[in-house]
């Protein structure tokens, strides 16, 4: 059986003034993948992610997430639709607890008469938090930053989690941890990864689609991109 497209962006363009960040891309995602997004830096990959979850809105091309048109959504409408996404820098509540970070989150997705301290309390346990609920998140360590914010994007219940740099900050073995979190939250949820380290990228994928100058230079399976000459040349080295 084929699987289910969850998202497809058709022809998605953005432009800022005479610049071209995103030019005409195509994509599909189907429902349960993890995909990796890869690039050089400058290669458009956060413009066309943020074009994706609504933080921008493209100059042309359609969007259309679980069967749906949301290419002139909000990014509010669209995290009550399934999409959640954490950022490439944080965007946590410093002064508030890891607590109210995660019940904020929790908010927008909490079933009817659903505990939001008990939605709270799986979301930090799955990240490894658990036992810091009452912290400020000011007080985290870069990496723990970051685990809060996808603690935040997991407490929505997401159908999309959309993941930008995600273990930028961590250690070796939080990297581990990270992982093993990915591949249990894919039981659940579609995975859309921006992602530099190439060892995370080539273990978690099963697709890879890789960005130069604003537009998909190629797309395929981690063994495809690997081999792929153009791909080598412009990102992997050589």
């Amino acid at each position: 059986m084929a699987a289910v497209t969850l998202l497809s962006a058709t022809g998605i363009t953005r432009d800022f003034g005479g610049l071209r960040a995103v030019d005409q891309v195509d994509f599909e995602l189907p429902e349960g993948q993890i995909r990796a997004l890869i690039g050089p830096n400058g290669a458009g990959k956060t413009t066309f992610v943020n074009l994706l979850c609504g933080r921008l809105a493209p100059s042309a091309g359609r969007i259309v997430f679980a069967g749906e048109d949301v290419t002139r959504l909000p990014a509010h409408a669209r995290i009550a639709r399934g999409m959640a996404y954490t950022f490439q820098i944080t965007s946590i509540f410093a002064a508030l607890s890891l607590y109210d970070n995660v019940a904020l989150a929790a908010q927008r997705r909490l079933a009817a008469g659903e505990g939001l301290g008990a939605a709270v309390a799986a979301a930090l346990g799955r990240v490894g938090l658990a036992g810091r609920a009452d912290q400020t998140a000011g007080d985290l360590s870069y990496g723990h930053q970051r685990l809060l914010e996808i603690a935040m994007g997991l407490a929505q219940r997401p159908r999309l989690l959309i993941l930008d740099e995600p273990t930028q900050g961590l250690s070796d073995a939080e990297i581990e941890d990270f992982i093993a979190l990915i591949r249990s939250v894919a039981r659940d949820a579609t995975i859309l990864l921006i992602e530099h380290n190439m060892d995370v990228v080539m273990t978690l994928a099963e697709r890879i689609t890789v960005m130069d100058f604003g537009a998909v230079l190629a797309e395929g399976t981690p063994g495809e991109i690997k081999a792929d000459r153009a791909v080598r040349i412009a990102y992997l080295g050589g």
